[in-house]
């Protein structure tokens, strides 16, 4: 969730006749691509490190293995946590009907991680040549099938409810109570509650439990501890961050960070 707001401007990519375009590029901790968009659907997968990407929408965290689906037109900028080697495959509008026309984060299958770091080796795929024809449908036909995974972060825009994701934004540790946040955001504790599950589909208690662990992703991938990360995000204790980590991504944090050999 940014907290400015820029002029988001037109990315074109090159090639204009390819089903596919890719780029390959390898960013520092830290580095932030500005607000922009495309004229193409987009698949932006992290082989290394965590992306938190932000639209106008909402926040999605793209961590290691996984990738963001962002469809045409759809302004967006992103932040990177860690050392990222981003891969990424931009395809002509609708050729993946599939994939909703909002962004998500979804799964990414070894042989899809394979397919993607295959066609990043050319610069635009194309129907006309018969082993780039193949190797589209087949991408194709793997993202039909991906999974959707529950790493997004809905922006409220009801400026009271901002207030107070905003105040946890700027202290991600701050565990008071939804009722002493209300103190500073000029709104009851009731009325909070329910511009919360209105405007993010969310109780704010699952909202504030999804930027926990959002946060915690982040920390982690910038080589912070397990405990550090836990106790920074605003959890009681490191085992209640574990657990909910291993719930929503299906292994500990410390495996799922773990540096390859």
């Amino acid at each position: 969730m940014s907290k400015t707001r820029q002029s988001p401007f037109l990315d074109p990519r090159g090639h204009p006749r390819s089903q596919v375009t890719t780029l390959t590029y390898d960013y520092p901790d830290g580095y932030v691509v500005p607000r922009h968009f495309h004229d193409r659907d987009q698949l932006v997968h992290s082989c290394q490190g965590v992306m938190t990407v932000q639209t106008g929408e909402g926040t999605w965290v793209v961590p290691t293995q996984r990738a963001v689906w962002i469809p045409a037109r759809i302004p967006h900028g992103i932040n990177m946590s860690g050392s990222v080697l981003m891969r990424t495959l931009y395809l002509k509008p609708r050729i993946v009907r599939g994939l909703p026309r909002s962004c998500c984060v979804v799964n990414v299958s070894p042989l899809l991680k394979e397919l993607i770091l295959h066609a990043c080796n050319f610069p635009a795929l194309g129907r006309t040549v018969r082993i780039q024809a193949h190797l589209i449908d087949v991408i194709v036909d793997q993202l039909r099938a991906v999974q959707a995974i529950p790493l997004q972060l809905p922006n409220p825009l009801d400026p009271r409810a901002l207030r107070v994701a905003a105040a946890l934004l700027l202290q991600p540790s701050d565990q008071r109570p939804l009722k002493e946040l209300c103190t500073t955001a000029g709104a009851s504790k009731r009325t909070i509650e329910r511009l919360f599950q209105r405007e993010t589909r969310m109780t704010f208690g699952k909202w504030r439990q999804q930027f926990r662990l959002m946060q915690a992703m982040r920390f982690l991938a910038e080589g912070k501890k397990v405990t550090h990360a836990a106790f920074e995000a605003g959890y009681s204790t490191p085992s209640s961050f574990i657990s909910m980590f291993k719930r929503i991504l299906g292994t500990t944090p410390s495996r799922y960070f773990r540096s390859p050999s």
